[in-house]
């Protein structure tokens, strides 16, 4: 049932979830890099005795914005810890393994999609500010971590669909990924 993934023509739909995955792969890079700029400039500011103020906290909304927008990357390329020993041994049960764990998946996600989302929503109702000296609106910083956890929502609705209709999800190990993006 899970035969080896294969190299196929791709549809426009699978194209488009798959470069909306990888937007959040690339915009989590960009969170990391933004993230090492602050920390740079957060030591040149206690070098020079300058103040920056809440350096600690921008620092930590793009790891937390960093983390979230990569994680339905990371899922579709098989870097996630999975319960691949686990699945392995259900021999020719793996399917139902394999759809059990989407399933949950699915309901955990979507929920913390639907959670996340109110958050942003509610901060942004209520002019929520961090309580540094910094004085950021929270839903801003709050908006990457809701769109990280839509984007692995629908990666795992999507992944949940492929099983069903397929008979295997659309998780590429990252050698065959690479291989299918060369062609």
């Amino acid at each position: 049932m899970n035969e080896p993934h294969t190299t196929a023509p791709r549809g426009a739909l699978r194209r488009t979830l798959d470069g909306l995955y990888d937007l959040g792969g690339v915009s989590s890079a960009v969170c990391l890099v933004a993230m090492l700029a602050v920390i740079a400039a957060q030591m040149v500011a206690r070098w020079t005795g300058t103040i920056f103020h809440g350096s600690a906290e921008y620092a930590g909304y793009l790891m937390a914005a960093a983390s979230f927008l990569a994680f339905a990357h990371t899922l579709n390329r098989g870097a996630h810890i999975r319960v691949g020993l686990g699945l392995t041994a259900l021999g020719r049960h793996r399917y139902w393994g394999e759809l059990f764990c989407l399933i949950v998946g699915c309901a955990i996600t979507c929920y913390v999609a639907w959670f996340a989302g109110r958050l942003v929503y509610w901060s942004w109702k209520l002019g929520d500010i961090s309580q540094g000296q910094d004085m950021t609106r929270m839903w801003i910083v709050q908006m990457p971590v809701a769109i990280g956890a839509a984007l692995l929502a629908l990666a795992v609705i999507d992944n949940l669909i492929a099983l069903l209709r397929t008979g295997r999800d659309n998780i590429v190990p990252e050698d065959l990924a690479e291989q299918s993006h060369a062609e």
